[in-house]
């Protein structure tokens, strides 16, 4: 039963800013290090690819300030492209997120979680199996994230402030643990280390699992870096994910925009930090060879020794929690929004008991929770960098097209740098886009296909409206 019309603001900047910290950190940092360095083969072009990254993400994320100032409501940037230009880009945005980028994304956050709780409890491994269903095997630790999204989607149905908490507690816990990895780290810097690969920071070539390397031509080279950015990009994405929750945040015209600046800066500063410790207490042939890309594990065990496993998977399992409680409480919100356009499922579209979108979120919940057994979402989350970058730019261009179509609407924060800031966004995800298209197709088509599938869905969708209303 729908009780509740509207949603109740009870976010502050700090639950906002923690929001956007904690989407954006899950596991990545501590793995797509060992796939970067194989890509560049430097110390300098590996601090240079999440540096390149970081600065994109500040500057989206400060370009965004502007259009959450302008809809201050529930759907971010779904909303943000059906006003820039159509239903049907927005809808597109919307089939995207929901078939694959936030609940493939929930899928391997959670499995995540549960790989690296396997380090304390071995019963739970992904390389056992716990059910075989003859069509279908399924490990420990699928059922783990399966339990594990289960449990923090219950939480945020029982209203924000659940999920506020859950969000504050844990995305605080990671950063701190976080710093402290990195102190430790630094004190256990070895000179002949850091000297070895800062001795030649410059020179880019691919590494090896042999040690063996290669060089590449000018355009390949830029190929490498918008390969190797795959990995940054998508441990540095989801900061977006306030701007879907800016019906319950106070004072959104604000709050939103310092909460995206805030916690991009702050992740962006910490992932720095993390590679340059990294670059002090592991060759890089040890952090492209990596057992399993596990850099955070390899370096952990070089800081703590004996119990850095135990240290770095503590870690995880807190930075993965909190990041999955994230993406829950901020996606149903797109698919709220999208209902209320009549283009989802009605009951999408009504709050429960508690104000928040109680049907969406269990709805997500199935599709994370299939993702899980699939055990295809790794391979998805790859190939999706390229649909996210994409609906980036369009967002961005926004902007510009907004300030022609709307010019007298309030706009209480405009776009840091406006117009430099965005262009240089908008030609260097454009350029990152055409360097997967020829470098790394297997990274683009996947994902551009089931963007696209979403124009027919979309029609249809059109097509019975029209008909139940003519009935």
């Amino acid at each position: 039963m729908d009780n509740n019309t509207s949603f109740k603001p009870s976010l502050r900047l700090m639950d906002a800013t923690m929001l956007v910290a904690g989407s954006m950190i899950g596991s990545g940092i501590f793995i797509v290090s060992a796939d970067i360095t194989r890509n560049v083969g430097s110390a300098g072009w590996l601090l240079f690819v999440w540096l390149i990254t970081g600065f994109m993400t500040l500057t989206a994320a400060l370009s965004y300030g502007e259009l959450s100032a302008m809809f201050p409501k529930a759907g971010g940037q779904y909303v943000y492209l059906k006003e820039a230009y159509n239903p049907l880009v927005g809808f597109l945005y919307g089939w995207s997120f929901f078939t694959v980028i936030q609940t493939a994304t929930i899928a391997a956050v959670g499995v995540a979680f549960a790989k690296f709780t396997a380090y304390l409890i071995p019963q739970l491994s992904e390389d056992l199996v716990a059910l075989n269903l003859g069509f279908i095997t399924i490990s420990p630790a699928q059922l783990l994230s399966i339990l594990v999204i289960v449990l923090l989607t219950y939480i945020n149905t029982r209203g924000v402030n659940s999920g506020k908490i859950v969000q504050t507690i844990f995305t605080m816990a990671k950063l701190l643990s976080l710093l402290g990895l990195i102190v430790f780290g630094l004190f256990a810097v070895k000179a002949s280390v850091w000297h070895q690969n800062w001795e030649n920071a410059w020179s880019m070539h691919s590494l090896k699992a042999d040690g063996s390397i290669s060089t590449y031509t000018t355009i390949a080279a830029l190929g490498a870096i918008a390969s190797a950015m795959v990995g940054s990009i998508f441990s540095s994405d989801s900061w977006n994910n306030v701007t879907f929750i800016a019906g319950e945040i106070k004072n959104p015209k604000r709050n939103i925009g310092l909460s995206l600046a805030l916690g991009t800066l702050i992740v962006t500063v910490i992932y720095i930090l993390t590679n340059i410790m990294y670059t002090g207490v592991l060759s890089l042939h040890d952090i492209a060879t990596a057992d399993k890309d596990r850099v955070g594990v390899t370096a952990s065990q070089q800081i703590f020794g004996s119990s850095g496993t135990v240290i770095i998977a503590l870690l995880i399992m807190v930075s993965t929690f909190g990041c999955n409680n994230g993406l829950i409480m901020s996606g149903a919100r797109v698919y709220y929004s999208m209902a209320k356009d009549r283009l989802f499922f009605k009951k999408v579209g009504t709050l429960n008991k508690n104000s928040v979108p109680g049907f969406g979120l269990w709805l997500q919940c199935v599709f994370a929770c299939l993702w899980s057994l699939s055990g295809k979402y790794g391979d998805l989350l790859d190939m999706i960098s390229f649909v996210v970058v994409v609906f980036y730019v369009l967002t961005i261009i926004g902007i510009f097209i907004l300030r022609r179509k709307m010019p007298n609407a309030e706009r209480p924060y405009k776009a840091f740098g406006y117009p430099v800031l965005p262009i240089i966004y908008i030609i260097m995800g454009i350029a990152f886009c055409l360097l997967l298209i020829k470098y790394k197709p297997a990274y683009t088509w996947p994902g551009l296909t089931i963007t696209l599938a979403g124009i027919p869905v979309y029609y249809l969708i059109n097509l019975t409206q029209k008909k139940a209303e003519a009935a």
